[in-house]
């Protein structure tokens, strides 16, 4: 089947780029989304730890400047080849390194974005990418690169296939957000309001309920209890980097023979191990690590801790809480990469509940951390099967 080739410029209504000029930012407002917020897996952009921008600052930008659903961004700087579909009306600015492409009547943006997220188009941006420390895929660049272009009745099938597991990838990603926050409002229901199970006759003595005793993570957990030599190290690692780890999730795994691994690729865990990011320590910095296999290593820039005396899954929503986050950044040292050290998560104080305690609240936290897990697996089996077939549709081998 013979496609026509034409340029994203033929297509477009506009291609352009964010405010070249620094935005003023704010408390409140209008989102500031950076290449960090967009998934480079699934393209899904995350509001939910941007800055922001006035309201006033939003308004007076051009049109093709500001988003609107059927809209494609594209990162253009720096990590570049990172493409979103905007599917809603949330207002939201970035600047200069993402590229906003809007379809015209020829295209179907959902195609345009697959299209985008083909590997061809990513081998043909790192082709033509221009810089030295900051790679850029110029504007000029984009409005030049031609795509095949099938008929839109043709567009919308391809798209469907392919959308049906990002849909499916987005209910698991929702699913796993409820049953986030279902562990949380327990953990702080009964650890933070100390409404737990028996709170009623349970005397509280010097701020604690009876039972309960003050500790560190050090008293019940081990911190980076094994490293390997590069002498130990698997023929091959499923290596987890700093940047693999956000909100408790392992977002990325590298794979990597042993004579190419990192150098930092050293750490070893284990089902229930949390590891935290000891750089920039923020919400954005560590995961819980669910049945790794035996080749799975990760970053020495990680402190890997171990739940000894307390269940992971109390250990886990304890490191989890903000005030470990605000208890981390406060210990920051340095000022180009301010950085914890393990002693810093040995010395951190916890209240442990009794074993009672302990015991009923991983019986009703195991179970959503499972079905977390299940989902999280789910995920990635979707995504493979649409990386799978997107190269296979986009150049007409696969016919819908």
């Amino acid at each position: 089947m013979s496609w026509e080739k034409v340029k994203l410029n033929d297509i477009c209504s506009s291609i352009y780029d964010g405010d070249h000029n620094a935005p003023p930012k704010s408390d409140t407002g209008v989102p500031f989304v950076t290449i960090s917020n967009i998934d480079a897996a699934d393209g899904s952009i995350d509001f939910s730890n941007t800055a922001h921008v006035p309201n006033s600052y939003f308004e007076s930008l051009k049109p093709e400047r500001k988003p609107r659903p059927g809209d494609v961004l594209y990162s253009v700087v720096g990590s570049f080849g990172i493409p979103s579909l905007v599917k809603d009306q949330k207002p939201f600015v970035f600047q200069r390194h993402v590229a906003i492409l809007r379809p015209n009547d020829r295209i179907e943006p959902e195609y345009l974005y697959y299209s985008m997220k083909s590997r061809n188009f990513y081998h043909w941006a790192d082709s033509v990418a221009i810089g030295a420390a900051q790679r850029t895929v110029t504007l000029g660049q984009l409005r030049e690169k031609t795509i095949a272009l099938p008929p839109l009745p043709v567009q919308s099938r391809i798209a469907g296939v392919l959308s049906a597991h990002d849909k499916l990838i987005e209910n698991n990603r929702k699913q796993i957000k409820l049953l986030e926050e279902a562990a949380q409002r327990l953990y702080k229901e009964w650890f933070v309001d100390l409404r737990f199970p028996g709170h009623e006759t349970t005397p509280i003595h010097n701020g604690i309920p009876e039972g309960w005793k003050r500790t560190t993570v050090g008293e019940i957990a081990s911190v980076n209890a094994k490293s390997l030599k590069a002498s130990e190290l698997p023929r091959m690692i499923s290596y987890i980097d700093l940047s693999c780890a956000s909100m408790g999730h392992i977002l990325s795994v590298s794979q990597y023979s042993a004579q190419d691994a990192p150098g930092r690729a050293r750490r070893v865990a284990r089902d229930g191990s949390i590891a935290w990011g000891m750089v920039r320590p923020s919400q954005q910095s560590y995961c819980l690590v669910r049945h790794p296999s035996p080749s799975t290593v990760l970053s020495t820039g990680f402190a890997v801790i171990d739940a000894q005396a307390v269940p992971f899954s109390f250990l886990y929503e304890t490191l989890a809480q903000n005030s470990f986050v605000s208890y981390l950044v406060g210990l920051t040292n340095g000022s180009t990469y301010p950085a914890v050290k393990p002693e810093h998560f040995y010395n951190a104080e916890v209240v442990t509940p009794d074993e009672k305690t302990l015991s009923r609240f991983d019986a009703a936290v195991l179970p959503i951390l499972n079905g977390i897990e299940l989902r999280e697996q789910q995920i990635v089996a979707a995504r493979e099967a649409r990386d799978r077939l997107l190269p296979k549709l986009m150049s007409g081998e696969i016919e819908v």
